[in-house]
């Protein structure tokens, strides 16, 4: 599930918060924060801007391909247009497979939750329901008293996940009554069907003539919350938010009977099955994927917008983060076609705490791996210790042995942080582990691209994920020689350590900074690629092939 932050309870409580917001004393924060020299301001940002002033004047690099795989991405918004990856041996649109890939019309990348005839998946369970719905079957009519050892163990298991779902699909729905959205969407719906208006500002309320009760319901309720303050049109933009992440927890995410995956049309049961989906790589929801695309890359220097973290980069879309839980067929999928394509780095903002397939997982993390791809992953946003939780993907392969290797090399887990130098540095949702998580970067208040030509400003270790994917792209263009084992120990080594006491995550408890990570520092672009600069690569040239090839063919081609 592409990692996202709810609204309070009581900002869904008739809205009453949502009026006090919208003239409350939050502290503005510059929306390029992140790109600060933390030396040299009140903000912990990475110092882009001393890294292209300093230390990468005058110097050449070379294009790197960068895959985000997520929920989608906006090929067309008006500051990534200009650095998509093309694959330049395809034909856009004749319903072809030109490069032979496997994958027909693949021009800036693939959806692997879509079917061939351009559907595509939205909505999708959680992964601890999709095992219910599993268990139920297979546990349907088996006597108890009978099953073995082992698959009783299991049926335990099943049960308490199963408690867990059906309680939380309770919680949810009655939730989402009492917060009164069905009422005020109900509202709105009534209203602009009496006024016949697309959308309701709070001067057309005047305009109500009508006896009918339903109509003078809703004009009662939406003139009570003018009075209070609120603006009626900013309002409904907040309820339909409200509402798309309210709604889907409700009607699939815990429920067992929703199975979206017949969209796609592909044999689920065959996990090592590859060639299926479409070409769309925005989908229905590419918000979340086109924020983390633009932290990575959005085009530098332009005026428009916002400028990324890398200069001379160009960003494959691999789409298979439904709203829900991402499978790990589609992952392991994803993985290995950003891999086979030139991607020489992976950003996977997106995450979950069951796990259906882990090995075909990490299959494909060693197949990067082996092909010196560097991936890098978002903690997630429980305010949870990941050395004791769950959180898959990860960096720790399922089987073991005694000659195998317990943990890939080319994985890096980014934690977030806040824009405040003290005790609150932290990001108070950022998972961590002294074990499980290896550096932290910003991660709140992250102005970004979104989908149509939109920009905001949202919070999540998927926004700081992608600062060190950035900045890992960054290092490969500019020291193309380096490894991607290289660019993660430089990146970890030149964190910015600090032993400072904040509040821990999820708790009111004070640590030292130093405890949350196993580097215990902040992610710095200038101290990383100064780093990069005195350390002699270890690339193996043989591995470098696909990923030159197809860099050099997009510098070329030009714009998409």
């Amino acid at each position: 599930m592409k990692f996202k932050l709810f609204m309070s309870a009581a900002l869904l409580m008739f809205f009453s918060s949502f009026v006090i917001a919208q003239g409350g004393d939050k502290k503005e924060v510059p929306k390029d924060w992140f790109h600060f020299n933390p030396s040299n301001s009140e903000y912990p940002g990475i110092d882009t801007r001393s890294t292209y002033e300093k230390l990468l004047k005058d110097r050449k690099s070379e294009t790197v391909i960068v895959a985000v795989i997520d929920g989608g991405v906006d090929p067309m918004h008006e500051d990534l247009k200009d650095i998509m990856w093309v694959n330049t041996d395809e034909i856009p649109g004749n319903g072809i497979d030109d490069d032979k890939n496997g994958y027909v019309d693949d021009v800036h990348g693939w959806n692997f939750i879509g079917n061939k005839d351009g559907r595509n998946v939205n909505a999708d369970a959680l992964e601890i329901t999709r095992l219910v719905a599993k268990y139920r079957k297979m546990f349907k009519d088996k006597d108890v008293s009978s099953l073995s050892k082992k698959e009783k163990k299991l049926y335990d298991k099943f049960q308490e996940m199963e408690k867990e779902v059906v309680a939380e699909k309770e919680t949810w729905a009655k939730r989402y009554q009492e917060s009164g959205i069905p009422l005020y969407k109900n509202a709105f719906a009534t209203m602009k069907k009496h006024l016949g208006k697309e959308t309701i500002a709070n001067e057309d309320l005047s305009k109500v003539e009508s006896t009918d009760t339903e109509v003078q319901q809703a004009l009662t309720l939406l003139q009570s919350i003018v009075e209070k303050g609120a603006n009626l049109v900013e309002m409904e933009k907040e309820l339909k938010a409200i509402d798309a992440q309210y709604l889907p927890r409700v009607e699939s995410y815990y429920n067992p009977d929703f199975d979206p995956r017949h969209i796609v049309g592909d044999n689920y049961a065959d996990a090592k099955e590859r060639y299926y989906g479409n070409a769309d790589i925005k989908g229905p929801d590419a918000d979340h994927g086109t924020h983390v695309a633009g932290i990575i890359a959005a085009s530098r220097g332009n005026g428009i917008g916002m400028d990324g973290i890398a200069d001379n980069v160009r960003i494959m879309g691999v789409r298979c983060v439904p709203n829900g839980d991402e499978r790990d067929k589609d992952v392991a999928n994803a993985i290995r076609y950003a891999v086979d394509n030139g991607a020489t780095v992976i950003n996977m903002s997106f995450g979950k705490s069951y796990s259906w397939n882990k090995r075909v997982v990490d299959e494909a993390v060693k197949y990067a791996q082996k092909h010196d791809v560097l991936l890098v992953h978002a903690a997630g946003n429980d305010g949870k210790d990941n050395d004791t939780s769950n959180n898959f993907p990860n960096d720790v392969y399922d089987k073991k042995g005694w000659f195998k290797p317990k943990k890939a090399k080319v994985w890096i887990e980014v934690g977030a942080l806040n824009h405040d130098k003290g005790e609150k540095k932290a990001a108070s949702f950022s998972n961590y582990g002294k074990e499980g998580v290896d550096v932290f970067a910003p991660g709140v208040a992250i102005y970004s691209t979104t989908s149509d030509n939109n920009y905001d400003s949202y919070p999540g270790t998927s926004m700081a994920s992608p600062m060190v994917a950035g900045v890992a792209a960054l290092m490969r263009s500019y020291y193309p020689e380096l490894s991607a084992k290289q660019v993660k120990e430089i990146i970890m080594e030149s964190s910015v350590k600090s032993d400072q006491m904040v509040v821990k995550p999820g708790t009111d408890e004070k640590i030292k900074f130093s405890d949350l990570s196993v580097t215990g520092g902040i992610l710095n672009s200038y101290k990383a690629m100064e780093k990069a600069s005195k350390t002699k690569g270890k690339r193996k040239k043989k591995f470098r092939s696909k990923a030159a090839a197809n860099a050099s063919a997009i510098n070329k081609a030009g714009k998409a």
